[in-house]
């Protein structure tokens, strides 16, 4: 891509406030951005062959959204945390192994999403993020759900297409759950809390796809205070 028009891009972005250069086939994050800190609020760099994230990252301070679906990332900085306007961070179809804990610290965060990357442990410390709606983790390599999914925060966690076998009865213990998506996983029936039908939150349970037949969740206990909640949710929206 020619100067002239990355120098166009940054003109208009300085008006703006948003810089969207996408399937350019870039292949670092632009420096060039470091002219308009002050101003950006939303940048989409998706569809290039960006391999690492700079920590120069952390000085764009008025940034509420960041998407960098479909590069090339393996990790991203511990300087990420200090971008307390995030609400929306998007990593989907990456690299991306491991969170650096300072991911915790983006307390406005509203919506997550690595879906499509080889993260193969649930990631840890996100329960400080208090205003999460959605955490998507479909697509990657995650086998177990520990105790600590209890702390999240998030409304809505999917969890498609992992390799998931073991889930924690505490995921009926997260407060705000509402939508819970385990599709195409390695659950059998006896893996299903029976705490997540009859003591949580959530609304939606989404199972197709793992090693027992979806019409079986009818046998185990406290299914119907799971479809008084389902079916009070679905009038909330007809």
């Amino acid at each position: 891509m020619g100067n002239s028009a990355l120098k166009s891009h940054l003109e208009t972005s300085q008006k703006t406030g948003v810089f969207q250069l996408t399937s350019k086939g870039l292949q670092e994050f632009p420096e060039e951005l470091q002219k308009l800190v002050a101003n950006l609020r939303t940048v989409d760099l998706s569809a290039n062959k960006i391999e690492v994230l700079p920590g120069a990252v952390g000085n764009f301070l008025q940034l509420k959204s960041l998407t960098l679906n479909a590069n090339r990332l393996a990790d991203l900085p511990a300087e990420i945390g200090k971008l307390k306007k995030l609400e929306t961070l998007s990593l989907n179809g990456n690299r991306i192994q491991q969170l650096p804990p300072t991911l915790g610290q983006l307390r406005a965060l509203r919506t997550l999403n690595l879906s499509g990357n080889q993260i193969s442990e649930f990631p840890p410390g996100l329960g400080t993020l208090r205003h999460l709606d959605l955490l998507d983790l479909s697509r990657n390599k995650i086998r177990s759900i520990p105790a600590t999914v209890s702390e999240l925060q998030t409304i809505e966690l999917n969890l498609n297409q992992n390799q998931i076998s073991v889930l924690s009865e505490d995921i009926s213990l997260c407060p705000r759950l509402k939508v819970l998506r385990l599709e195409e996983n390695c659950l059998e029936l006896s893996s299903i809390p029976q705490s997540v039908l009859g003591a949580s939150q959530v609304s939606l349970f989404s199972v197709e796809g793992n090693l027992f037949e979806v019409k079986d969740l009818r046998d185990l206990e406290g299914y119907e205070k799971y479809m008084e909640r389902f079916t009070a949710t679905k009038k909330k929206f007809t």
